[in-house]
């Protein structure tokens, strides 16, 4: 695939659709290629600006998605106007519909995902949800990795279990910026297509209660989860979102 990219605050989104973002994944997947996938929030785009060792690892993915509504307006604001929202919960929920051969003309065996991340309670929950959902979805493996630095010994240990799983694609839900660092750290050790997804595991297993579909389509998911969690996430949204407005405007207007 030819990168269709364009610039976000100086941070590289690429200009994909559905259709195309899926069939990639697959086409990576079915071909075992190691790759990883950055989907970009505000959040994202602002610490990608800010952070250089995050701003790297986003420039250097091979797929960074519009996951957040004001990004993808910002891409149909510098002329691509056609740019829906790209987000991690429903890509994941998409490609597992897809592999899972419910639709019939895109079926193919990719090995089955994986995931890695969050809690055992929560992926036992999200396991039995995603099977409920898609019986012919294969899941080759999960794990709960443990809230500290892995010794080289565990890493090693976690890369083995991937690779020998047959994997395609990992799901990864570690939060940003910890999943992406994850992700730009194991391209070329572990045989699959990594994609940070955030607490999509949390949204699919029911532990977090996701936006309703009018706030999602309507760029407020963000508010839904500030008014769900303050005093977790009041700086990242009220600082990012204004760093962001700020950096929009400012591109909108002087960068030509």
């Amino acid at each position: 695939m030819t990168r269709n990219s364009t610039l976000v605050q100086g941070v590289p989104i690429d200009v994909i659709t559905w259709d195309g973002a899926l069939s990639q994944l697959n086409t990576w997947a079915t071909n075992h290629e190691s790759r990883y996938v950055c989907i970009c929030n505000v959040h994202s785009v602002v610490t990608a600006s800010q952070d250089a060792e995050f701003g790297r690892v986003v420039h250097e993915a091979d797929m960074a998605t519009p996951d957040g509504a004001p990004v993808a307006w910002m891409m149909r604001k510098l002329g691509h106007a056609d740019q829906q929202r790209i987000n991690g919960p429903d890509l994941m929920w998409k490609y597992c519909e897809l592999v899972s051969g419910l639709d019939s003309g895109l079926r193919r065996n990719d090995g089955g995902i994986f995931l890695y991340g969050s809690t055992e309670e929560t992926l036992g929950i999200l396991k039995a949800k995603l099977l409920a959902a898609f019986p012919n979805l294969k899941i080759a493996g999960a794990i709960s990795p443990p809230f500290r630095k892995l010794t080289a010994e565990e890493d090693d240990a976690i890369v083995a279990q991937i690779n020998a799983s047959g994997a395609g694609t990992v799901w990864v839900s570690l939060g940003c910026p910890k999943q992406e660092l994850w992700m730009a750290a194991h391209r070329g050790r572990i045989n699959a297509v990594m994609v940070g997804v955030g607490a999509a595991f949390d949204y699919h297993a029911g532990t977090i209660k996701r936006a309703p579909k009018w706030m999602q389509d309507s760029g407020l998911e963000w508010f839904y989860r500030l008014v769900s969690e303050p005093r977790r996430l009041w700086k990242r949204y009220l600082v990012t979102n204004t760093l962001f407005v700020i950096g929009a405007v400012r591109q909108l207007l002087f960068d030509k």
